[in-house]
Formats: C-alpha cells, sequence, structure tokens
C-alpha cells in the first residue's frame, strides 16, 4: 500500500513539475564563423585564424523576457607571427550569458545578452620553444533573434563578441600578450522543451 501511494505522490509531482515548468528550457544548434580581432602586444603579428565550428547551447527561462544561457564549443585554430605558421592551438570557452529576449508577438523574438567566458587553452602545438601560458576570463556580449517556425522549433540567428586573450611564452619566457576576441556569427535552429 505505502509503495503504491508513494508511486502516485512520486507520479503527480513529476506531472505537476512537467506542466509548470513547460517549455522553460530552449536549447539551439548552430553552426558558427569565428573571427578573431587579433592584437598582440609587445610583440605584434601574432594571430589566430577564422574557424567554422558547431555550436550548442541550453537556455533555462527565468521568466518568459529572462533566460540563463550556457553556451558550448570548441575551436582549432593556427597560429602565425607576420604570416609564418606557429603551430595550433584549442580552445574551450564555456560561457554564461544573462538574456533579456522580447517578443514581437508576431514568430520574431529578437534578444541581447551579457555573461562571461572563461576559455580554457589546450591540445597547444606550438613550435618547439613557444608555449600558451594563461588561459582567460572575460566579457561576452550576445544578440541575436528566434524565428518561431513550428510549435516548438525556431531558426536562430546569434552573434557574439567573446574577450579572450592569452600570453605566449618563449622557452619558459614571456614573449607576448594575444588579445583574440572573436566575433562569432551563428545561424541555426532552436527547440523549447
Amino acid at each position: 500500500m505505502k509503495t503504491k501511494v508513494f508511486a502516485a505522490v512520486l507520479l503527480s509531482v513529476f506531472a505537476f513539475s512537467s506542466s509548470a515548468f513547460a517549455e522553460n528550457w530552449m536549447a539551439h544548434i548552430r553552426g558558427v564563423y569565428i573571427t578573431p580581432d587579433n592584437s598582440s602586444s609587445p610583440v605584434s603579428g601574432v594571430e589566430a585564424d577564422k574557424q567554422t565550428i558547431p555550436e550548442l547551447d541550453f537556455s533555462y527561462f527565468v521568466t518568459p523576457e529572462w533566460s540563463v544561457e550556457l553556451i558550448l564549443g570548441t575551436s582549432r585554430h593556427e597560429v602565425s607571427l607576420n604570416g609564418t605558421d606557429l603551430g595550433k592551438v584549442s580552445l574551450l570557452p564555456p560561457t554564461v550569458t544573462a538574456k533579456y529576449h522580447y517578443d514581437l508577438g508576431n514568430g520574431f523574438v529578437p534578444y541581447a545578452g551579457l555573461g562571461l567566458n572563461h576559455t580554457l587553452f589546450y591540445d597547444v602545438d606550438l613550435s618547439s620553444n613557444l608555449s600558451v601560458s594563461t588561459n582567460s576570463t572575460g566579457l561576452a556580449l550576445q544578440v541575436g533573434a528566434d524565428y518561431k517556425i513550428g510549435d516548438n522549433l525556431y531558426l536562430n540567428l546569434d552573434i557574439k563578441k567573446v574577450y579572450i586573450k592569452t600570453d605566449v611564452a618563449s622557452n619558459g619566457n614571456y614573449l607576448t600578450t594575444l588579445d583574440i576576441n572573436p566575433m562569432l556569427y551563428g545561424l541555426g535552429v532552436g527547440m523549447k522543451f
């Protein structure tokens, strides 16, 4: 008897939860074109190249207008100095943004977001005497729009500016700071659930 009562209570809690929190989550999958806004100092001319990657994000809607988004993606970039190849490095920049959505009522929902990213540099394969010596924490700015094409399905356009920098060392000695600060242009689909 206790098992049946417990099962009934558990089922009613899940039924209430699923209706009370219906469509509080949204996921996007996008193709993203990354264009670094490279600058380096004191040694100039260090650059990371452009890349196209897949990106996945999950948003939780705190209210119909406000959401918190976790953005996941990784990229591998060729690094050069004044056109001379220095090798490759991978970046993992998990980013969290707070977004405001403005529903225009016609299926078009523009948004703007502000957040932080923490970039981890890994799989560093640079010339034998070069290394990347620091990870990075920086601001993330975001604008975009969802356009409803089905019950819970959306087309998505997303543009982000992410502030990323790292120190480059030669034989363990500081050489220069590379500001990558990429723009990310994304196009994809989203689903509310």
